[in-house]
C-alpha cells in the first residue's frame, strides 16, 4: 500500500521527525521547504495528503492553501496544517480557506498519526 504524504516544512528539525514517525507507519514521506513553489508539488506529486506549515519562505502557508482549494486537480486533497502560532484567527483563517485540520506546534508523536490516518480515512 503506496501511502504518500508531502511535508512542506522549512525546519529540518520538524522534517526530520514527521518523517521518521511516517515512514516508521508506513508513509512514504516527500519532501518540500519552498512556499512559491509548493502548490506546484503538490500539483506535481499528487500525494494523498499534504501537511503544510503556516510560515515558509516566500509564500504563506495559508496563500499556498488559497491555491490548493481553488484549483481543480487538488481542492480535495486532505491538509493538515502546522503552525507554531496557534491564535484563534490563525485557525479561523485556516478554516476560512478550507483547511482539513489545524495543528499546533509543539505535537505529539500519536498525534500527527492519528490525524493523517484520520484523514486520508476520510
Amino acid at each position: 500500500m503506496g501511502r504518500r504524504v508531502l511535508l512542506i516544512e522549512d525546519e529540518p528539525n520538524i522534517i526530520e521527525a514527521i518523517s521518521f514517525i511516517l515512514s516508521r507507519d508506513g508513509w512514504t514521506v516527500h519532501t518540500h521547504s519552498d512556499g512559491l513553489t509548493a502548490a506546484d508539488r503538490v500539483r506535481e506529486g499528487k500525494p494523498e495528503l499534504v501537511i503544510l506549515d503556516v510560515m515558509l519562505p516566500g509564500r504563506s502557508g495559508f496563500d499556498i492553501l488559497r491555491d490548493l482549494r481553488a484549483s481543480e486537480e487538488t481542492a480535495a486533497v486532505p491538509v493538515l496544517m502546522l503552525t507554531a502560532r496557534g491564535q484563534t484567527k490563525d485557525r479561523e483563517m485556516a478554516e476560512r480557506l478550507g483547511v482539513s485540520q489545524f495543528m499546533t506546534k509543539p505535537f505529539s508523536n500519536a498525534e500527527v498519526i492519528e490525524s493523517v490516518r484520520a484523514l486520508v480515512a476520510s
